[in-house]
């Protein structure tokens, strides 16, 4: 029996491949993989996807048209009762479908390994600002603005930023991800580790926690905000410790909504949370669980933040995180008691 001629059909199959290819490129193009770009890091990784996207395509239309069009082509017909063709194989076949894979994977780790490096290079004008992670929240500071810790990330545009970063919780990783940055990085506790951006534009973004780190991680998040180099030195300006009364206790209010305090304490007086209203807190006497009272006085908030299992109130169970004495300086305790004091 003499085997059939297959040129035609290779024909055919090629031409198929190619249409299916651009279409499924182009369909893939179309999808919004990820939020626009905003950082300088940025364009090595999207080209990265790009390329990836592009060998994607060809490889589904590849299996995928081969495996339907011989389906049909070669099925069964009524009638057939003879054999199919027997192959004992095709060395160049193997030899083809083995090389261009192997080319195609050392060509995108040297496109990621450049990436990689272009990401992580040092710049001589670099700002730093260091990044803490703690169960569940982010803090920053800016040791060259003599800034000891804001909730809110203000960074220049156009500005090269090295981030150190670090985690105060003993067993627990967290990870600080901003998803039009495209770069991101493991907080470890023990282990700093540093993070280099360069946002080039301007707008509000947020850092989210990428690794799955507890009860918390859905409402890690904190905002980010680049602004011109004019509007940075304005906040930077700002940032000066405050003694107004109304303005304590509104950057408290502030504070409190980035460290999520609201999650178990109201501050509308409705009994029943997860942790005791800050309505009307201020001065009155706690009943603590030990059977004791005390007044909650300045020192008393202050510490019940910094230290929360010191003085447990009655009806409560002890979950606060133990760690907000490390994250949050003396001066932000004052504004989160100037808020509470405010709530009567």
């Amino acid at each position: 029996m003499q085997k059939r001629s297959y040129g035609k059909h290779f024909v055919i199959v090629a031409v198929i491949v190619l249409v299916t290819a651009i279409i499924t490129v182009v369909g893939l193009s179309r999808v919004r993989w990820m939020a626009a770009p905003a950082s300088a890091q940025a364009r090595s990784v999207d080209s990265l996807l790009g390329i990836e996207l592009v060998a994607i395509g060809f490889l589904f239309a590849l299996v995928m048209v081969f495996m339907l069009y011989s389906l049909v082509a070669f099925r069964q017909r009524k009638g057939e009762e003879e054999d199919g063709d027997h192959f004992e194989g095709n060395t160049k076949l193997e030899i083809t479908w083995t090389v261009i894979p192997l080319i195609t994977v050392l060509v995108l780790a040297v496109l990621g390994a450049r990436g990689l490096t272009e990401a992580t290079a040092a710049r001589a004008d670099e700002m730093t600002v260091e990044v803490t992670a703690f169960s569940w929240g982010f803090k920053f500071a800016y040791p060259e603005q003599g800034i000891e810790a804001s909730p809110i990330m203000y960074l220049p545009v156009d500005q090269h930023i090295l981030l150190d970063m670090n985690s105060v919780d003993t067993d627990v990783i967290h990870d600080f991800w901003v998803p039009e940055f495209r770069v991101k990085q493991d907080l470890v506790p023990g282990v700093p580790t540093k993070l280099r951006i360069t946002p080039n534009k301007i707008g509000k973004y947020t850092v989210l926690c990428d690794e799955l780190c507890g009860t918390g991680h859905t409402n890690m998040q904190a905002p980010i905000e680049v602004v011109s180099a004019s509007d940075f030195d304005a906040w930077v300006a700002a940032q000066q410790p405050s003694t107004d009364p109304a303005e304590m206790a509104s950057l408290g209010a502030e504070l409190a909504a980035s460290q999520g305090c609201a999650a178990c304490h109201n501050i509308t007086g409705d009994p029943g949370g997860i942790g005791p209203t800050w309505k009307g807190l201020f001065g009155h006497e706690v009943e603590l669980s030990d059977g004791s009272t005390v007044t909650a006085d300045d020192a008393y908030i202050a510490e019940s933040i910094a230290n929360p299992t010191a003085k447990i109130v009655a009806g409560y169970q002890p979950i606060m995180p133990a760690s907000y004495g490390q994250v949050l300086t003396e001066q932000q305790i004052s504004y989160l008691v100037a808020y509470i004091k405010s709530l009567q």
